[in-house]
């Protein structure tokens, strides 16, 4: 048979798009064609796998005209991934392995030089692909990415680990090798689904002496979801804080840590230790808006989407180009990114707590008891101008971090540890849940009105705050949802004014020059 059809992915996106590798061999002057809106790399798999199948003993029909057609032809496709596919197309089309066999099998892999299969990225992604849209097929990969893959419960997955490993399981019958892909092989291995288990040790926040306010404040953004700017001069203890807080956050469900595990795997940054743990994403201040919220082509995850169901943690905030954080407007908002181009169209989760940090001016000391700030009023006003006022309203809690006498530093006793933070945290999560199915801060709508319960007197109180600090509808109603999460870590069922007062003071302007 000189037509032969291989089923394998591509990556878009969390979608994983399937792929249809036609091969077809004719007569003519030899020629191996590639088709099918193929990246550079991808259009260099003909030189790999040509080496291959002649290092690994095989027949590569020299004499022939190959043409490979990667369908659809309009979906870009990138990586070394279709190496296998192309070889065992090349192979099913003359006749070395039963091309009948190959259904029910989706193939990826990057085919070394000898034959041997190299991991390729997105394996996590294309196994959990599978799964959400219910595609009853066997995936066969390297070392490495069948491992990823295998993390997706009921996942059937192959791992091989040479080309010929591959041949073999699919040899034509009647063949002296006994092709079956049932039958004992070496380098042929069906993986079982395997889960990890998620590691909670890290910094502790007992590390932290002092900022009792911070603490506090990050505790209930750990309860809620909410994001949090902190403000202070340098060596406050900012950047300890930040790094200590996703030891708070309750330990992910198995989805959560499959969904974040998928984007991890897409950029190539999967580790299997760090498998459950949720992550912190630390993007230097240079970072372009490409770069935190995606892009390229195709289309690849950006920082918030790496920090899915973790923390992103901007240190020195107002130092970042303004088009990169004018990008997180929406995705604070919504918990996803859609990137859009002429050619290509993807989806991101991006459910993140952004925990911002900052100086409250350019020398860092303005309202500093230790040391006098040399900046003028001027120079302030630009400076905390860089974050605009819909970027600051979409962070719910704004928290001042001063600085610690050495004194007070050195006598301090340590903190309170990161396990009992936790366990308060962990508490109020699940009154929120147990009560509205989400977070505190993902209420949207008519949602806050039926799950709120805010008394008279603390109603009150909070038109009265709002007229006279001048806040925005959005401002109001995040700092409702904060004063929920504070009641749920009090353990009241309704919202009162002491809830709604500590959440108003959460809410202050950025400190200005007298």
């Amino acid at each position: 048979m000189s037509l032969a059809l291989v089923q394998s992915r591509a990556l878009l996106g969390l979608q994983a798009p399937a792929v249809t590798v036609e091969v077809h061999l004719a007569n003519g002057l030899p020629s191996f064609t590639l088709v099918g809106l193929a990246e550079v790399e991808v259009k260099e798999a003909r030189e790999r796998v040509r080496s291959a199948l002649q290092n690994a003993g095989l027949e590569f029909p020299t004499n022939k005209r190959i043409t490979v057609n990667l369908a659809p032809a309009d979906l870009p496709k990138d990586s070394g991934r279709f190496d296998l596919p192309i070889a065992l197309g090349i192979l099913a089309a003359s006749g070395q392995v039963d091309a009948s066999r190959l259904a029910g099998y989706e193939f990826a892999g990057e085919l070394s030089l000898s034959g041997e299969l190299r991991p390729v990225r997105g394996a996590l992604a294309t196994s959990l692909a599978l799964q959400t849209q219910q595609i009853d097929a066997q995936l066969v990969l390297p070392p490495g990415s069948a491992e990823e893959a295998a993390l997706v419960p009921a996942a059937r997955v192959v791992r091989a680990r040479h080309l010929l490993d591959v041949v073999r399981a699919f040899l034509p019958p009647g063949s002296t090798a006994g092709g079956d892909a049932d039958v004992a092989n070496d380098g042929w291995t069906r993986l079982q689904a395997t889960a990890l288990a998620a590691s909670t040790t890290g910094p502790d926040m007992a590390d932290v002496k002092g900022q009792a306010g911070a603490k506090r404040a990050l505790e209930i953004a750990a309860a809620g979801g909410h994001s949090v700017l902190m403000a202070g001069p340098p060596g406050s203890g900012k950047s300890m804080l930040a790094q200590r807080f996703a030891g708070l956050l309750p330990a992910m469900t198995v989805d959560e840590a499959l969904e974040s595990a998928a984007i991890a795997s897409l950029a190539g940054r999967f580790r299997p230790e760090a498998f459950g743990v949720r992550p912190t994403g630390q993007p230097h201040h240079t970072a372009s808006a490409v770069a935190l919220v995606g892009g390229g082509s195709p289309p690849r995850p950006g920082e918030i989407s790496l920090a899915h169901q973790g923390v992103l943690f901007l240190d020195e905030l107002p130092e970042f180009p303004r088009a990169a954080l004018e990008a997180l407007r929406e995705p604070l908002e919504t918990g996803h990114i859609t990137i859009a181009r002429a050619a290509q169209r993807a989806e991101f989760p991006a459910r993140f707590q952004m925990i911002a940090a900052m100086n409250p001016c350019p020398c860092g000391f303005l309202g500093s008891t230790q040391r006098a700030c040399r900046c003028t009023p001027d120079q302030v006003h630009r400076y905390q101008a860089k974050l605009s006022g819909p970027l600051l309203d979409r962070i719910d809690l704004h928290v001042e971090v001063p600085a610690l006498p050495a004194e007070q530093l050195v006598q301090a006793v340590a903190g309170e540890s990161t396990a009992s933070i936790r366990a308060r945290v962990e508490q109020a999560r699940a009154l929120a849940l147990a009560r509205q199915g989400c977070t505190n801060q993902a209420l949207q709508g008519q949602a806050i009105d039926a799950h709120l319960h805010l008394d008279d007197a603390a109603a009150k109180f909070l038109n009265t705050a709002a007229a006279r600090l001048g806040w925005s509808a959005r401002s109001t109603h995040r700092a409702l949802k904060v004063a929920r999460t504070i009641a749920d870590l009090a353990g009241a069922p309704t919202t009162e004014v002491s809830h709604v007062a500590e959440a108003v003071q959460y809410r202050r302007v950025l400190r200005s020059p007298a």
